[in-house]
């Protein structure tokens, strides 16, 4: 009955997906290829029964991509399939160190922020944006750079990467060692539906705790365009908290604290004294808004699609996570440059020691031998409007449900029509 009523509130052009749900509550064996409903609806409304990808052929997938905003969706991984397979199936020159390259990201990094901070202070007021957007990116850099220090991905030396990993973040007021503990976490549990620390779906029986104003900021914020912001209340809950680490953990991560509270202390003053209120607006508080914006947008693109599922721990599989389970994103290549590809990120999640600059490389090493069960897409609006407005709370048979799942809202309903839906 389940089953029967989520389909009956699908959107048209999915009835496929909804026989195969219908199928398997009644208990019958799922068939190994559908044959898609083609409608000119556009996805508006009620989500449908999610795609269950290890039952559908090679053109019934690509359909599914069109429709939800992807290149390509993957098959399931055969069970059988390990990380360690995956992992020794890359050539070994992807996880050599390079402190040229290395270095070089520095270096880029400072002369592009540099550069975009200049382009602000003469930059009309009608055109800040813009070079907000730009100074955002090229901020994101630096988080990049600390990013692979955290990972050990920068230097042989861990002192070195320690220090550089501080510094790189100081400016973002990120403190280094409670985010490399935490984002470590992350990578173990990936898509673990309790213990992954990034974006795991809120769980039906949680959200029938939520009071009426927690329900409505919850809705709001991550049900809306403001979850591409969603990486600032990360970044507050999970880093500043003494009690989320242990007494083994805390004197590295005081450091860290410190290391930020020396720029808040230092950085801002300085930053008021030679260009007032406004400049610390206009130099810090913006470009430091756009690089959340991209790490909002970056992972939960990497992380969120309505085919691929959390799972509980006991079901769990590391190499379906790692590999199948984790999103690679194309974006203006601009983009790519300043943030050092890491949106080329399945490898990044198969093996984190990876360097930046051989994730292409390891990512064409496994299109050739596991190209078959990789999700791939190109940024667009239709990927996002749908990650917006309708992967919001877990569900064990659709993997995902919206907020309104019992009722469309006004709220989600409006979204779901005004915001764009072109790939």
């Amino acid at each position: 009955m389940q089953a029967t009523v989520a389909c009956a509130r699908a959107p048209l052009g999915l009835s496929a997906q909804c026989m195969l749900g219908r199928r398997a509550a009644a208990g019958a064996a799922a068939p190994r290829r559908l044959v898609l409903a083609r409608t000119a609806a556009p996805m508006v409304g009620l989500p449908a029964c999610p795609p269950q990808v290890g039952y559908l052929g090679d053109e019934e997938r690509a359909e599914l991509a069109k429709q939800f905003g992807f290149r390509s969706i993957g098959k399931e991984l055969p069970d059988s399939v390990t990380l360690q397979d995956v992992i020794k199936s890359m050539p070994p020159q992807v996880f050599e160190l390079s402190s040229l390259k290395a270095w070089s990201a520095v270096a880029i990094a400072i002369a592009s922020f540099s550069a975009s901070l200049y382009l602000i202070s003469i930059c009309p007021a009608p055109l800040l944006p813009l070079a907000w957007a730009l100074s955002g990116t090229a901020m994101t850099g630096w988080f990049v750079v600390g990013h692979d220090c955290g990972h050990r991905a920068f230097s042989k030396n861990k002192l070195v990467e320690d220090i550089v990993g501080t510094l790189m973040f100081m400016p973002l007021i990120y403190p280094f060692d409670p985010w490399r503990i935490k984002h470590n976490l992350h990578h173990a549990h990936t898509n673990k539906l309790v213990e992954d620390t990034a974006w795991h779906p809120v769980q039906k029986e949680t959200m029938d705790k939520w009071g009426p104003v927690e329900k409505t900021l919850y809705k709001f914020f991550l049900g809306s365009p403001l979850k591409l912001f969603a990486s600032v209340g990360h970044w507050w809950i999970w880093h500043f908290d003494l009690s989320k680490y242990t007494e083994q953990q805390k004197p590295r991560v005081l450091v860290s604290l410190a290391a930020v509270g020396l720029f808040m202390a230092v950085g801002w003053p300085l930053i008021v004294y030679y260009t007032g209120w406004w400049g610390l607006v206009k130099f810090w508080l913006m470009p430091w808004l756009g690089y959340h914006f991209w790490m909002s947008t970056f992972t939960v693109i990497h992380h969120t699609a309505p085919h691929i599922p959390f799972k509980p721990a006991g079901e769990w599989n590391a190499a379906k996570a790692q590999l199948s389970g984790t999103v690679h994103c194309d974006y203006p290549r601009w983009v790519e440059f300043l943030c050092f590809d890491i949106n080329v990120h399945v490898p990044h999640h198969v093996m984190s020691k990876i360097p930046w600059y051989n994730l292409r490389a390891a990512t064409d090493s496994l299109r050739q031998n596991w190209g078959e069960y990789m999700t791939e897409a190109t940024f667009n609006w239709r990927m996002l409007k749908y990650i917006v407005t309708h992967c919001h709370v877990y569900d064990e048979e659709r993997n995902y449900v919206p907020f309104d799942f019992a009722k469309e809202e006004a709220f989600f309903a409006a979204q779901r029509k005004v915001l764009p839906n072109n790939m």
